[in-house]
């Protein structure tokens, strides 16, 4: 059995995580999925709890408050049509603006040249994200290890992702080795892409993390395409090259 419950009291992923480990304790629960925005706990039983018991396994120190929600099919659907652009809003403009900054820096050569797009695009991909991620390195880094599986099994990972982003962007920019840069940019996505694909094969309702902790974004096939098109391009530039 699977229902979903509202927790008020969660602030960051810190949060998130500390209320999955209270709540996977229990022998009663088979998995909890918690994230940030509602519904912020999605509780797979394998024997029936009731809301007491829940509220026990979190404390009765009143910091997390577990409460049961009800959902409206109308309501529901309404969320979902919003999500569809306005959710994901931050990241197409993000995307969006490299990639016509990357087309507008050709305008005086006269010519334009894929290749040379392609370069720039990955240069400001890399550098911007890595920008955001850095913001709230910490956060990133909770973030991610929820579904990387590297982060999973070696939490420095998180912390080191953005500086590796960083120094590809740079790569990137500079024109410095680049078969190199081409085969670090494809191993790491690709790797990146397995842990975004089981989570969305699972459907497991968690954060991404490609703007760090910064936008609220949800995990998606946005984040799939967002991925293997890096991988796809960066394979491209190493055949060319």
């Amino acid at each position: 059995m699977e229902k979903e419950y509202k927790v008020e009291g969660m602030t960051c992923m810190g949060c998130v995580s500390n209320v999955k480990n209270k709540l996977e304790k229990s022998n009663a629960i088979a998995k909890a999925t918690i994230q940030l925005e509602a519904p912020q706990a999605t509780i797979k039983f394998k024997e029936k709890m009731d809301l007491a018991s829940l509220q026990n396994l979190l404390g009765q120190d009143e910091k997390y408050q577990i409460k049961e929600i009800e959902h409206h099919h109308s309501e529901r659907r309404g969320i979902v049509e919003e999500k569809s652009f306005l959710t994901y809003k931050p990241l197409i403009l993000i995307v969006a603006f490299i990639a016509g900054v990357c087309l507008l820096v050709q305008f005086p050569f006269g010519s334009f040249s894929i290749m040379l797009w392609m370069r720039h695009f990955m240069a400001g991909f890399f550098i911007v994200f890595a920008f955001f991620k850095l913001l709230n390195l910490e956060g990133f880094a909770n973030s991610y290890k929820m579904y990387d599986i590297v982060a999973k099994r070696w939490n420095i990972w998180g912390d080191l992702y953005p500086f590796m982003e960083l120094t590809l962007g740079i790569l990137y920019l500079l024109d410095l080795f680049p078969v190199i840069t081409y085969l670090s940019t494809a191993l790491v996505l690709s790797l990146s892409s397995i842990g975004v694909i089981q989570s969305n094969l699972n459907k497991s309702k968690i954060k991404c993390a490609c703007l760090g902790d910064i936008f609220n974004l949800p995990m998606s096939t946005v984040t799939i395409v967002e991925d293997v098109s890096m991988v796809i391009m960066a394979v491209i530039m190493l055949i060319v090259h």
